[in-house]
Parts: C-alpha cells; sequence; structure tokens
C-alpha cells in the first residue's frame, strides 16, 4: 500500500487553522483541535511510528474550520441553538426529534463550493497516488456521461469516518458516536459520505453523551477522515486494547479478530476469537500468547458491489468459524504494535496511556493495518489504592451464562428489547436483554442497573460502554433472548471470574472495599493460592509476593478434561463416547497430544504472568486414581485402587513407564512457559514424593523433556507432606531447592486419620505437638541447607496462633487461598512487631514449645 507524503511543503500554524484539508502526515496528536481526535491519532502514528514499523494506511482529513466554515456561513448554529433550547435528553422522544431536526438542517444545507472543491482535489489526488486510472473508459465517454462516470466510478475504495474535537480524550471515548462509512468509491459518494458524517455530529447517541459528558454542543466541531480501505473484507479485522479490559491488569494486551470489515465486531454483531499476550516478555523476544479463545464468528461484512449498498453481511463457511481468524505470528506482530502505540502515547502524555484499537488486514497484500488508536477510558481511571472485591452471599437458579464484563455485579427486572424502535419501553434500573447494542442504545444504557447481549466480545460496543457508565455487563450469552421474559427479577453477576451468570430472582450481595497504600511490609512473604487462571489477573490486585501454590490438577480436570494418555494413544480408545467428546475438544489440533501441552502451558502461564516477577510454584498433577479415571478416556488407562490417597500418586507416577510419556507432556507445558513465552518465575513442585531417590529420578525424567534443575535458572521444590519428607529432610534438601509443607496430609499422616472421615474428624488438628515439632524442624534443617520452606495449607489462616508458631521459627513464606490474604498480612505484621520487641528484650521464645 502506497504513502501519501504531503510533508515537503508543510504548512504554517497560520495557514493549517485556515486550511480546509490537511493530509494525515500534516497533523499529529497535538492536533485534535484541528482535526478531531480520531484523525489527529492517525496523523501521529503515521508520522512517529511508521519507522517502528507500524503500518497506517494514509489519508486526509477535513478540519474543524471546514466544519465552522460551513456551519457559519449557512447560518447553522443559531438555527441549532433555537432548536436546542428545550432540549431535555432524559426525555427519550424530546432527544430524538431534536436529533431528527438537526440533522436535516445539516443534509439539507450544500457544502460550499469552496469546500466541496478541496474535498475532490484532495480525493483526486490520493486516486492518482494509489494508482487508480480509467483514463481509456474516460476517452470514450463526453459531456454528461463522463461526468457522470467520474462522478461515481472513477477512484479508489476508502473509509470516511467522523472525528470530533472532543474525541478520544482520556477521559471520555465517544466512541461510535458518529458516523462512518465503509467502500466508499468515487467524487460523488465521497462528498456525501462528508455530508453524512457532519450531520452526524447530531445524532441522538452523541446529543446524550455529550450532554452527560458536561460538552457544550456548540463547542464541539466535526473533522472527517477520507482513508485508503484496507481490503479486511477479504480477510479479518478486530480490536485491541494494549490492558486487559475487564481487569486493569496493565502487563498484557487484548486482540480480538473475526472475518470481513472490523464494523461487526465493534458493534457486538459476532462474538469474535479473542487473544491474550503478555507485554513484558514480549518485549524481551519471547512468544508468550496466554491464551486463545474461539470465537463463533457467524457472519462477516463484506463489499456489496451492486443494489446501492456500501457493504453486506454473508455466512461465514463451518470451516472457518471453527479455526483461528488470525496465525500466531500476526497476533504477536499485533501486540508488538500495540506496545510500540502504548509507549509511545505514554510518553507523550508523560504518563500511562493504555490503548483501544483498532486494526485490519488486507486480504489482497496480506498486510496488517492499524486503522484508529485512541486512549483507553475505563481502567486507566481506575483507583490503584483501592480494592473493591463484589461478592454474592447466596445463589439461586442459574438462568444464563456468557463473557463477563467487569466485575461488578447488578439487579433489576428484565427488559427483553429487540429493536432501536422500542427504546422508549425501557425504564430506569432495569436489566437490558437485547441482541447486541450500537451506540443508539447509549440513551437507556446509563439507565439500564446491567446489559446482557445474545451476541458480542469483550471489545464490543456494549461492553466498552458498560464499563464506561460503571454497570455489569454479560455478551455473548447465547440463548437469552429466549431464556429471559420481561418483568423477571434477575441479579447478574460479573464477581465470579470470566463467566458472568444471571441468577433468578434479587440475590443479596456485599461490597468489600480495602485502602492498599496503609498495608504494612513483612519479613514472612505473604503467597498466593491460586487455582482458576481466569481469575489470576483480578488477583494480582490482592497485595502478595507471589503465588504458592498453583495446582496443575485444577486446569487439567476444569479446562484440559481429558486423560494425557487417551490424547497419546487416541486411536487405540475402546470408549466411543469419550473418543467423540475428545475428538470435539481437540478440532483445532492436528496432533492431539499438542491440545493437552497448550491448554496446560496457557493455564499455566496465565498465573505466572498474572504475578510476574515474583516467583509462582505450580504443583505437578497430584490427581488419584479415581480423579484421573474421570477425565475422558481416563477409565482405560487407571488401576482400581482401594485407598487411592495413599497409592499411585505424585511423583510415583512421573517416572512409572505405564505414565512417564503423560508426564512428558506437563514437562512440555513447563518448558514452553519458562523457555519460549519467557516466564522463568515459574518454579514446578514435585508432590507425594516419598524418597529422595524418588526425587533423583522426577529430576532425570523432567531433563529427558528440557527441564534441567539449574539451566537458566530452573528451581525445583517439594512438598513435604509425608512423615518420610521430614525424617530425611537433610537427605531431600540435597534433591530439591525448596520445601512447601502441606499441613493437610503431613497432619493426616502424622496423626494417622482419614480427613475426609467424619468419625475421626475432631481429632485432625494441625497444632497437635506431633505435627508442630515435625514442621520445626523442616524449617530449621531447611534453613541449614539454604533451602526456602513455606507453607500452603489452610492451618494459618484458620489459627492465629499456628501462624505465630511459624512466623517466630522465622518461616520464609506462608501462601494462603485469597480470601484469607490481607487478613494474615496484618495479623503477621504484628506478630513479627512482638517476635522483635521479644528479642530486644531477650524474651524470644516459640509458642508451643
Amino acid at each position: 500500500m502506497h504513502t501519501v507524503n504531503q510533508s515537503e511543503h508543510p504548512l504554517n500554524q497560520t495557514d493549517r487553522e485556515t486550511a480546509f484539508i490537511l493530509w494525515y502526515e500534516e497533523v499529529g496528536i497535538h492536533d485534535i483541535s484541528l482535526v478531531g481526535g480520531k484523525n489527529a491519532s492517525l496523523g501521529e502514528l503515521i508520522r512517529q511510528l511508521s519507522g517502528q514499523g507500524v503500518n497506517v494506511p494514509s489519508g486526509f482529513a477535513t478540519t474543524a474550520h471546514a466544519f465552522r466554515y460551513f456551519m457559519q456561513r449557512a447560518g447553522l448554529d443559531d438555527r441549532l441553538r433555537e432548536l436546542f433550547s428545550d432540549l431535555d435528553v432524559e426525555n427519550l422522544s424530546n432527544l430524538q426529534e431534536r436529533g431528527r431536526q438537526a440533522r436535516a438542517m445539516v443534509l439539507h444545507t450544500p457544502f460550499p463550493p469552496e469546500l466541496e472543491n478541496a474535498i475532490v482535489a484532495a480525493y483526486t489526488q490520493m486516486c492518482e497516488r494509489y494508482g487508480a486510472s480509467d483514463d481509456d473508459i474516460c476517452d470514450r465517454l463526453e459531456g454528461t456521461e463522463l461526468q457522470a462516470y467520474r462522478d461515481y466510478n472513477c477512484g479508489i475504495d476508502v473509509a470516511v469516518r467522523s472525528s470530533a474535537t472532543a474525541e478520544d480524550l482520556p477521559d471520555a471515548s465517544f466512541a461510535g458516536q458518529q458516523e462512518t462509512y465503509l467502500n466508499v468509491y468515487g467524487i460523488k459518494p465521497v462528498l456525501e459520505a462528508c455530508h453524512r458524517c457532519f450531520a452526524s455530529l447530531f445524532t441522538d447517541r452523541a446529543i446524550s453523551y455529550r450532554a452527560i459528558k458536561n460538552f457544550d454542543h456548540f463547542d464541539v466541531a466535526l473533522s472527517v477522515g477520507v482513508q485508503k480501505m484496507v481490503r479486511s473484507d477479504l480477510a479479518t479485522s478486530g480490536v485491541m486494547f494494549s490492558i486487559d479490559t475487564e481487569t486493569g491488569f496493565k502487563n498484557a494486551a487484548l486482540i480480538t479478530a473475526a472475518y470481513g470489515l472490523g464494523e461487526n465486531v465493534v458493534q457486538g454483531a459476532v462474538t469474535p476469537d479473542e487473544y491474550l499476550v503478555f507485554k513484558p516478555t514480549l518485549k524481551q523476544g519471547f512468544n508468550p500468547i496466554l491464551d486463545k479463545r474461539l470465537g463463533s464468528k457467524e457472519i462477516k461484512m463484506i463489499y456489496d458491489e451492486g443494489g446501492g449498498k456500501l457493504t453486506k453481511n454473508v455466512p461465514v463457511p463451518n470451516r472457518d468459524r471453527h479455526r483461528f481468524a488470525l496465525e500466531d505470528d500476526e497476533i504477536l506482530t499485533l501486540a508488538r504494535w500495540a506496545c510500540i502505540i502504548e509507549d509511545h502515547y505514554s510518553e507523550v502524555h508523560g504518563s500511562y496511556s493504555p490503548m483501544d484499537i483498532e486494526w485490519a488486514r488486507d486480504g489482497v497484500t496480506g498486510e496488517l493495518f492499524i486503522v484508529q488508536a485512541r486512549p483507553e477510558t475505563v481502567q486507566s481511571r481506575r483507583s490503584s489504592n483501592t480494592l473493591r472485591h463484589y461478592r454474592l452471599k447466596e445463589r439461586s437458579n442459574l438462568l444464563a451464562t456468557g463473557r463477563a464484563v467487569g466485575d461488578l455485579i447488578g439487579q433489576g427486572q428484565v427488559r427483553v428489547i429487540n429493536d432501536v424502535e422500542d427504546l422508549d419501553q425501557f425504564h430506569k434500573g432495569e436489566v437490558l436483554i437485547t441482541d447486541k447494542t450500537d451506540p443508539d442504545w447509549e440513551p437507556i444504557m446509563k439507565k439500564a442497573s446491567a446489559v446482557v447481549t445474545k451476541h458480542g466480545g469483550r471489545t464490543c460496543h456494549a461492553a466498552i460502554i458498560a464499563r464506561e457508565l460503571g454497570i455489569p455487563a454479560i455478551v455473548g450469552c447465547g440463548h437469552v433472548l429466549e431464556d429471559l421474559r420481561d418483568g423477571q427479577e434477575v441479579t447478574v453477576s460479573c464477581a465470579e471470574g470470566e463467566e458472568g451468570q444471571v441468577y433468578a430472582g434479587l440475590l443479596p450481595f456485599e461490597i468489600d472495599e480495602v485502602e492498599l497504600d496503609s498495608l504494612p511490609q513483612t519479613r514472612t512473604k505473604i503467597l498466593m493460592n491460586v487455582g482458576n487462571p481466569q481469575e489470576a489477573f483480578k488477583l494480582s490486585y490482592i497485595p502478595s509476593e507471589g503465588v504458592g501454590l498453583a495446582r496443575s490438577e485444577f486446569i487439567i480436570a476444569n479446562h484440559i478434561q481429558v486423560h494425557p494418555l487417551a490424547l497419546l494413544h487416541f486411536d487405540q480408545l475402546k470408549d466411543k463416547a469419550a473418543k467423540w467428546d475428545i475428538h470435539n475438544l481437540t478440532e483445532q489440533y492436528d496432533h492431539k497430544p499438542d491440545y493437552f501441552v497448550d491448554k496446560l502451558a496457557r493455564g499455566i502461564a496465565t498465573i505466572a504472568a498474572a504475578f510476574y516477577p515474583n516467583p509462582v510454584i505450580v504443583r505437578m498433577s497430584d490427581l488419584k486414581s479415581n480423579e484421573y479415571a474421570n477425565l475422558l478416556g481416563g477409565r482405560q488407562f487407571e488401576p482400581d485402587e482401594e485407598n487411592p490417597m495413599l497409592g499411585w500418586r505424585g511423583a510415583s507416577r512421573y517416572y512409572d513407564p505405564k505414565y512417564a510419556e503423560a508426564f512428558g507432556l506437563e514437562c512440555e507445558a513447563h518448558r514452553r512457559v519458562r523457555d519460549e513465552m519467557g516466564l522463568t518465575n515459574l518454579i514446578p513442585m514435585i508432590p507425594f514424593c516419598r524418597t529422595p531417590e524418588e526425587g533423583r529420578r522426577v529430576l532425570a525424567e523432567m531433563e529427558k523433556y528440557g527441564l534441567k534443575q539449574g539451566e537458566n535458572g530452573l528451581q525445583v521444590y517439594v512438598m513435604c507432606e509425608l512423615p518420610s519428607n521430614v525424617e530425611l529432610v537433610d537427605e531431600f534438601a540435597q534433591v530439591f531447592d525448596g520445601f512447601s509443607i502441606g499441613s493437610n496430609d503431613l497432619t493426616q499422616l502424622t496423626l494417622g486419620i482419614d480427613r475426609d472421615s467424619a468419625l475421626v474428624a475432631h481429632l485432625f488438628d494441625e497444632r497437635n505437638e506431633a505435627v508442630k515439632r515435625k514442621i520445626r524442624r523442616v524449617i530449621e534443617t531447611a534453613k541449614q541447607f539454604n533451602r526456602k520452606v513455606g507453607i500452603c495449607g489452610q492451618a494459618p489462616s484458620d489459627y492465629p496462633d499456628f501462624a505465630a508458631f511459624l512466623v517466630e521459627l522465622g518461616i520464609d513464606s506462608i501462601s494462603l487461598n485469597p480470601d484469607s490474604v490481607l487478613k494474615m498480612l496484618l495479623q503477621v505484621a504484628e506478630t513479627e512487631s512482638e517476635v522483635a520487641a521479644s528479642a530486644t528484650s531477650g524474651d524470644l521464645f516459640c509458642k508451643g514449645f
């Protein structure tokens, strides 16, 4: 794609302020008052970042001066002020009537000849630059036929976009308030599209939004961008954010993609693919794609070559719906551009500036392009000093699920609206249920307690506006239009991870707030137990120094769902039903074991990324044989044990010829996270390791699959949960780099108690003298050998005196469930203060001994 270069004879400032047309190469981010936010940003990208490989299609912008010249010359300002004298944006019929009349005034007022000529000249120059020529046809025509042909058929296809001077600001996006026209071709259509863009300054949603944001309607001018179309109708397009849109996690870039022109993604007409990339190690040269989520992508918008329409939607073939719209190298390229753009704007603004970016891939050339970039306006303004957590106090019948937007809870009576014409039926405080929203819906969205849409992804219009308005939303919610009815009372919860839930009834919930800047520092590291990767980014805001326990078995059971040996020996599976289910789960993978490695690696990587660069200790799989058997295809490969708790679990599996190749898949996932994604803060931990020799055999197996202890900083920890781990702690210290005390199993095996038995439950107590003596021995011996030692059991959060006992022994870390972290932090700080005071007075002692 060619670049139009107009910078050889730059205009002085006076000429710029009185010009009707400015080329993108002539404007930058400081020219919002001249060409609006969108056009100023496009010019900034072309001028400043093209040298870093960021591709942006060229074009030109009509100026704010051109708009004001048009308005003033026709006397439109005075007429519109009179029209808006009794404007009431809270009265929907009043808003709609005033908006309709305002747009009609603008559309029925012709452009001044000098403005029209400037637009025609600039578009003609674009056509010449891009090599569009129909001279052979024009030579055969004359008179009115020639003029008509030139007006409608000569030229190049362009996007005509509105760009207001109060748009794409850090505290107000104005996203989608004015119109955009795609696949505009020919002089007359370009002029008509520019005229309609001028009129769109007075769409109902734009009038309402300006009123909400306290902008004067007549202080805002409208610039129009005319930009060479990227032929994404033949390929793919989407939206990306340089920040995680739901949690505000700054180190991830979120990319969405679907087929065809990008309007469907923006509007939420399709559920796109989603990709998550970790920025810090991406900048170091690694390939850290943390997650890939397949969207349904049912339709795509393409050029309409006939019938008077510019674009049309057509179905996407099934084979394309079930594959990702982007290759990995394209995902990484887009994420790198997001980093470059974010870094540049952060430097320009003098503070962190996450970005909302639209991209497209040209189906003719195969090139990727950035077609818009604006500041992200929600998470960037979020307070980092206050931790707010919404929590349902009870649950009821689950009515619908979809993609959660944000982490809030809302409730009210359902209002199903299928058409924009029915917006006047909506009442304040209701839950809006619809197929999708667009900017025309914003006047009622601000009245909603929650929004639920059938289609859409995390970057669609409904999601963006819901975040900005501070209300919960669930998008891509399947059969919601059929499942919910008007007047039904529901609770919409986005506070339970990535999946949003709609529950029956008005359920009680609570909001916890903690001020983070007043929390103490402790010598004992407070770590967190994390199971679900989908909650990791949100949990990263809870003050901790890393993850003391992430369970691989949670990812295997809940996200992978398939026995690893069933993937390795898929053709030999006897269970036909399980085989069919596995086939459906793994249809994206030519080599089925890659499914296991990919899913496990991405789950582990997401947790490691959330707490990077702090350590993240991931326990390798510790499912028992009965639990493995419940995985798809698992019964064929698992024994029937009388006591699985004490049987074939943990380390004993890893080197066993009957399971070693499956353990190899786990090792490959860890290697990929560390070596390919660059997340070297990952520390694998071996569970239920009965002897030091067994530990050495496991390390030898790991080395076969590229995990060599000490190489690339690799440490390997061991769970200390067996009496043998305690008795031989000095020998285990020569095999492993650290210990994590599993107080539950250690108590069970020390006291000979089945912790699941109600008959002896009263005897299960980690504070038993026998257990405490073992823990003391482990901590003291580990320190003698300069090994890290922590605890990841429940006991410290249940028993304050037990936590104090651990702190006084000098344990390195205590890892707890998220809801116990803050309480434990305060308790540990108090205990450390008491220990320090006792040491000063010479009265140091250890409680319980």
